[in-house]
This record gives C-alpha cells, structure tokens and sequence, in this order.
C-alpha cells in the first residue's frame, strides 16, 4: 500500500462539483510529474509575461531608479548642446586666426568643413578637436616668435585702383545707405551663379534661417565682402579663389517685396563702403 501511494505514476483527479446537487461541472486527470511541469511552465510563461511588460511597455518607468522618458531626452538635448557649444566655440577660434593669418598675408589654416560641423550633424571625435587645438596653439607660439623686422610693407591700392569682378548679374533693387542699409540688393533670378569679386581666402561659411547660407571673403588690403540669401555654397572655409571664382547659387525668396536677390555687402577697413562706386552693375 506504501508503495503504491509513492508511485510517481499514479493519477490524479481535479474535479468541480455543485455543492447541492452534487453534480460534476468540470474535471482533470494528471499525474504528479504533469502538475510539476505545468506548474515550472506557468511559472516560466508569467515571468516571460512579466519581462515584455516591462521592457517594451510604459510600466518600466514605475520601478524605482528606472529614467523616465523626459529624464533620457533632457540628457541627451543637453549633450547635443554642450558639443553643440563646443564646436561653435572651435569655429570661432579657427576663424579669427585664420583672419589673422590672412591678414598678415599668411597662409590660412586648412581645415575640412566636415570637422567644423557647419553643415551636417557629423560629430569630431577627441583626438581630432585636440588636434585642431594643438594647431592654433602652434600657430600662435609661431605668431609670437616672428618680428619680420626686414620684411617690407606692403602696398595697398585704394579701392578706386582695383578691378572688381560683378559678384551676380542683375539689378540693384534696393541701395547702399551707411546707417539703415550698409549693403545692397541685387535682384536676379534663383539659382544665378554668385562670385568673388576680388581675389582672396575664404574665411567663413554658414547659414542662418533669414539670410540662408553665407560666404565671407577676406581680400588684400584689409577688404571684405559678404554674400548672403545663398541656396547653395560651391567654397568651403580656407579655400583660395580668385575674381569670377564661384562661390554659390542664389536661393529663393519667400519675401514678396524683395523677391530672389542678392544681398552684397563690402567692407573696407573695418567700415561698410558702397559697393555701386567700384563696381558697375
């Protein structure tokens, strides 16, 4: 009789039943090792639930110590800003040196656009934005270093003695006024080829949500002129052209008084000059 109650193999019967009329309303047949491995497969099955509940549902942030949705976006927001940040302060410093070294009419430091981050989302790593930082730091220890004591000054022309290059063909639509408008417009159609007017190194390159993209020119004798509602740029920061050298394409304008223009602005010493005095439109 032992023996019997200890087989393994006996069955089993779970079974509902009416307590008044006593009739049978629902019964199971099982054996010792079907309850064990129904009752493992149930406990596997609840935590296999439990698991997917929490990984691919919002219940996770419930449990304690678990970020939050807004907690991970703000970290990541907030690191985009600071390498935002970071990079726009690097921008800064390549572009004052390099107009630095332009100006004292050396050769500017060549950088690729890709590692200023002004146009596209692409990040720098480490060992290239130490590297950019030991080049201005080696650059300006040189700049320190030399005296040039018996290197000749050099002769600027006056703005009246160059032969400036037309920057696009069209119309001045709106003039040079040196308070309100120290620039001018020039009316052509979209997509019109925009280029240098003088020889000289560009020095920067970027793009605001007004004015779209930009192209900044640093010529001899201390000029500069500026090309802005660009659609397109075709030069990158540091590179050398020349007079009629493309720089970009002008955009569209969503402005219904303006329409698609140029805005050219020419600088001289530090002080905006009327670009319709040397140059015929």
């Amino acid at each position: 009789m032992e023996k019997t109650d200890k087989n393994p193999s006996r069955n089993y019967r779970l079974s509902l039943i009416d307590a008044v009329s006593h009739e049978r309303l629902w019964s199971v047949r099982f054996t010792r090792p079907i309850f064990i491995g129904a009752l493992v497969s149930g406990i596997l099955m609840a935590m296999l639930v439990f698991y997917f509940l929490v990984a691919y549902t919002p219940l996770r942030t419930f449990i304690p110590g678990y970020p939050s949705a807004q907690t991970r976006r703000q970290a990541v927001q907030n690191a985009q800003k600071i390498d935002s940040l970071e990079m726009r302060l690097l921008q800064w410093e390549l572009y004052s040196e390099n107009l630095r070294r332009i100006v004292a009419g050396e050769m500017p430091l060549r950088v690729d656009s890709l590692m200023l981050g002004s146009r596209g989302s692409r990040n720098v790593t480490d060992a290239q934005y130490y590297a950019i930082r030991d080049s201005l730091l080696r650059a300006d220890v040189l700049n320190q270093e030399q005296f040039n004591v018996d290197e000749a000054p050099k002769k600027n022309l006056p703005l009246e003695a160059l032969s400036f290059f037309p920057p696009v063909k069209g119309v001045v639509s709106e003039g040079f006024e040196r308070t309100l408008h120290p620039y001018i417009d020039i009316t052509t159609p979209a997509g019109s080829m925009v280029t240098a007017v003088l020889d000289g190194t560009v020095v920067n390159t970027s793009w605001d949500p007004e004015d779209g993209y930009q192209v900044v020119v640093q010529h001899a004798g201390d000029i500069l002129s500026v090309y802005k509602n660009l659609e397109k740029l075709l030069q990158r920061q540091g590179d050398v052209v020349k007079a009629g050298t493309p720089i970009g394409l002008v955009a569209e304008s969503e402005s219904l008084t303006k329409g698609n223009h140029l805005h050219f602005e020419l600088w001289c010493e530090g002080q905006a000059v009327d670009p319709t005095q040397f140059i015929k439109f």
